[in-house]
């Protein structure tokens, strides 16, 4: 077994151009259209997933999730991290902190942000003392700049399920 707690590293980008609704964090966001993906295209809990995912050594997401399955189609991306939450319980693990990042010119996502950690924080099972959620744009440039769709990184601590949490 690897030494804990680990740290694991998420990566997300979705086109915009989905049916909708623009679900981020697991709160619906108000806007036009929505992001292109599998499940219901969620950058926010998809790159935590995989920072959890990666903490624990449990793979990536398309390593639980693949998106050539069509069980998984139109899936909450809330049950997604769910199961991952779950997978990291059987594992003898807990989510210890999550930083999270979204990228987006558009829409505007201050007013969405408290929604986002609570949403987060009930989806991992833990207080939301422990979730940071930051919202940035890339001044114009790249395909977030663009408006062409929205990225998000995020990283993840997990340790022994009978353990502290970070402070």
């Amino acid at each position: 077994m690897r030494p804990f707690p680990g740290v694991g590293l998420g990566l997300d980008v979705h086109r915009f151009g989905g049916p909708g609704p623009l679900r981020l964090g697991g709160v619906d966001v108000d806007y036009h259209t929505g992001l292109m993906g599998h499940s219901d295209a969620d950058v926010l809990l998809h790159a935590i997933a995989d920072a959890v995912l990666g903490a624990s050594g449990l793979g990536d997401l398309g390593d639980h999730f693949p998106p050539t399955e069509e069980l998984w189609r139109g899936v909450s991306s809330v049950e997604l991290l769910g199961r991952v939450v779950e997978m990291v319980s059987q594992a003898g693990l807990r989510v210890q902190g999550v930083d999270a990042t979204v990228v987006a010119q558009a829409p505007r996502l201050q007013p969405y942000r408290l929604g986002m950690v609570a949403a987060v924080a009930r989806a991992l099972g833990c207080p939301p003392e422990i979730v940071s959620v930051k919202l940035k744009t890339s001044d114009g440039l790249g395909l977030t700049g663009r408006g062409e769709g929205v990225a998000a990184l995020a990283v993840a601590s997990v340790g022994p399920a009978g353990g502290t949490s970070a402070p």
